[in-house]
């Protein structure tokens, strides 16, 4: 039998099962807070982030992994492995991905490099998916086919915590940024292949959580997927307030908290809360 490696990156976010899986392994990105640099998920939890975020006299960055971190990592798994699967965080919103890809030409392994066009739990999703299919007996080929599948079949909606970070980040054009600032308008952002778009742009939260709501209705009801993806910044308060509401609505539904985590809330904010769902996975 194939031995499988699994590699995925700090963005994804894992559960007690996933981290206590004895074949996958984290690649950490890097958050750099006024010259000082920090290992995502392992020197910095979310809280600290936007903590420190408050007092910076720079503007933070983050940073992918580099090609040597995941050669060496890939080298040290071509011990004991037979192939590499490799899942990460969309390859337009971080070069993780071409990381991943310029390592795998450089070992002796098979690497497979897989572009989840998502982040954290959606990512996930598609991550334990793979990792299930795979060990049941189906070949990488097939795993692969249905992870893609299930990718390019994702809803996510995001009410952004801070436009001025997206903007700083690089993440939204100085035009938006400013409309959204001068006009109070809520711009509900999405993510379709692997990008940030605005899909609309409403007058007030709870108009624009409305939106998002009608969203996921229209969409729950043609596609009856199994499970939803509440995502928050900081505040774990306003994802229960969701789910709540769609455990009463929808009680067939599995509708599952994350954090978005420290890197992609030095770009989004502390107030950042979203929703996202695969209508493939059933």
């Amino acid at each position: 039998m194939v031995k499988t490696a699994w590699v995925t990156d700090s963005t994804a976010f894992l559960d007690e099962e996933l981290k206590n899986h004895p074949d996958l392994y984290t690649v950490p990105l890097t958050i750099l807070l006024d010259g000082e640099e920090f290992s995502d998920g392992i020197d910095l939890s979310p809280a600290e982030l936007f903590e420190r975020l408050k007092h910076l006299n720079t503007p933070p960055k983050t940073s992918q992994p580099s090609v040597g971190a995941f050669q060496e990592l890939y080298e040290r798994l071509a011990k004991e492995y037979d192939q590499i699967v490799t899942v990460l965080l969309s390859g337009k919103l971080s070069g993780t991905v071409s990381s991943s890809e310029q390592a795998a030409k450089l070992v002796d392994i098979p690497v497979t490099t897989f572009d989840s066009k998502i982040l954290t739990y959606p990512m996930t999703a598609i991550l334990k998916e793979g990792m299930e299919l795979l060990n049941s007996g189906s070949n990488l080929e097939s795993v692969l086919d249905h992870m893609g599948k299930i990718r390019d079949t994702n809803e996510t909606y995001v009410l952004v915590g801070s436009l001025e970070q997206l903007h700083r980040g690089g993440r939204m054009n100085g035009v938006q940024f400013f409309l959204g600032s001068l006009l109070n308008v809520k711009p509900i952002i999405s993510i379709e292949n692997g990008v940030l778009n605005v899909k609309e742009k409403v007058r007030s939260e709870k108009k624009a959580k409305e939106k998002i709501l009608d969203y996921f209705k229209s969409s729950y009801e043609k596609y009856q997927f199994k499970e939803v993806y509440i995502l928050y910044g900081l505040h774990e308060d306003q994802a229960n307030s969701w789910k709540i509401d769609l455990e009463q609505q929808f009680p067939a539904l599995t509708v599952i908290c994350c954090p978005l985590g420290a890197v992609i809330g030095v770009h989004a904010g502390e107030n950042t809360l979203g929703i996202s769902w695969h209508n493939a996975l059933k």
